[in-house]
């Protein structure tokens, strides 16, 4: 390795890594600076996030807000999104020839709708700044060199040296994922799933597939767990943001419960029990005549409706005249308080965040230095850090790996230029 030329290794082709060595190279020209990616194709995570459109960020824009989104780490990234947060992003690639839109909840993508844009920019950036990528290159082993810098032995038997080295190789699924950060001194804290569906064998809820709320409110009994927002019906249970949330905020807990609990549905949040059953008790003075089943409350679907009938025992042919007041309660208590029996788990594949990695209090957040090892670096999921769904592990993402880019580089960071425009899209 010539004197003269720093080597800076990236380990790790997905957002966090393609970020950092796209800052270090632009900041630092001089530099020879390499992304070693074990798979054929970096960035594949960017490809399938937001079903194929790349939620890029999250329009929440102060710091300390910011950090709230975030299970693992809120306290460690209040510095970070004081340098870099969301309107970096959104500057950052509009002076790439991005533009980002917002949409109704807040979250934001490519103007596109195609993650395929923010990947060529990723790799247009790249390839500009003269970052070597090279793919089917896996880090297998890293040592400290006794006079600095270290010694990675890739697949194969390879070795290749470098001065400074940044792992950025995602979530730590299993522990052997970390092991590089545990090879040079690092601990990891145990990893988990994070962000996952829940499995209910229900059989009315299971005839339900596809079925949408826009607002329910979600909670598991005996725990401080509780979110509100839309839910999905899906072939093997319920997802949608509002049990993602519930996933991410109770990453830990659910797994000693080894995914096996309660979870409690309001289908109708902002409504007390009373005002339901007032409001069932007016069907039966207005509507004697029609069948329980066919005269929903908004804003259920009928379909919902229909199957949440059924569950609380009313008869098909019940009629609003004659429901008895005890039916009337059940009803009210499966709109209010429906236990729905998780028994399992299945992983948003899109979103696959993983709770656990590299212990924060080991990492120097000013730099994303490690406190343990001189010249090693961290970016993204590798660290226990994981968000909600959103964008927010995206966002993490480009903030650790911008910081530990220039500090790669050696130079104080330069916050990207302004004038970006944020399109506005409802959908």
């Amino acid at each position: 390795m010539s004197e003269s030329r720093t080597r800076v290794v990236v380990a790790g082709g997905g957002a966090a890594g393609y970020f950092a060595a796209i800052a270090c190279a632009e900041a630092a020209p001089g530099f020879d600076v390499r992304i070693l990616e074990k798979g054929p194709h970096p960035l594949s995570k960017v490809r399938i996030s937001g079903g194929g459109r790349c939620n890029v960020t999250h329009a929440c824009f102060e710091p300390r807000t910011l950090s709230t989104r975030y299970p693992r780490g809120e306290r460690a990234l209040i510095g970070p999104f004081s340098r870099f947060a969301p309107a970096d992003t959104i500057a950052w690639f509009a002076a790439r020839g991005v533009p980002l839109k917002t949409e109704a909840d807040g979250r934001l993508f490519p103007t596109t709708d195609q993650s395929a844009t923010i990947i060529d920019c990723l790799e247009g950036a790249a390839k500009a700044a003269r970052v070597q990528v090279v793919v089917r290159c896996t880090v297998e082993r890293a040592a400290r060199r006794p006079g600095g810098g270290f010694e990675l032995t890739l697949d194969g038997g390879a070795t290749l040296d470098c001065d400074r080295l940044l792992l950025a190789t995602g979530g730590c699924r299993t522990t052997a994922l970390g092991q590089l950060a545990v090879d040079l001194g690092h601990t990891l804290e145990p990893p988990v799933p994070s962000l996952f569906t829940f499995h209910v064998a229900l059989p009315w809820l299971r005839t339900l597939p596809g079925i949408a709320v826009e607002d329910v409110e979600a909670s598991v009994p005996g725990t401080p767990l509780c979110e509100r927002g839309p839910l999905l019906i899906t072939h093997e249970g319920v997802s949608g943001p509002v049990v993602l949330r519930l996933s991410a905020w109770g990453a830990r807990l659910l797994a000693e419960k080894h995914y096996a609990f309660s979870l409690t549905v309001n289908w109708l949040p902002g409504r007390e029990p009373a005002q339901v059953a007032a409001e069932l008790a007016a069907r039966r003075a207005s509507h004697g005549a029609k069948l329980v089943v066919n005269l929903p409350l908004a804003p259920l679907p009928a379909r919902l409706w229909e199957q949440l009938v059924r569950a609380a025992g009313v008869a098909p042919d019940a009629r609003w005249s004659g429901l008895p007041r005890a039916a009337a309660e059940a009803l009210t208590a499966v709109l209010t308080r429906c236990a729905l029996p998780v028994s399992g788990k299945t992983l948003n594949q899109e979103e696959f965040v993983t709770c656990g990695g590299v212990r924060l209090r080991e990492v120097d957040f000013k730099t994303m230095e490690s406190k343990l090892c001189p010249g090693l670096y961290f970016a993204g999921e590798l660290l226990d850090i994981d968000g909600i769904t959103g964008g927010f592990n995206f966002q993490a993402a480009w903030t650790t790996g911008w910081i530990a880019g220039h500090a790669l580089a050696g130079v104080e960071p330069r916050r990207p230029g302004g004038g970006a425009t944020l399109t506005s899209a409802r959908v």
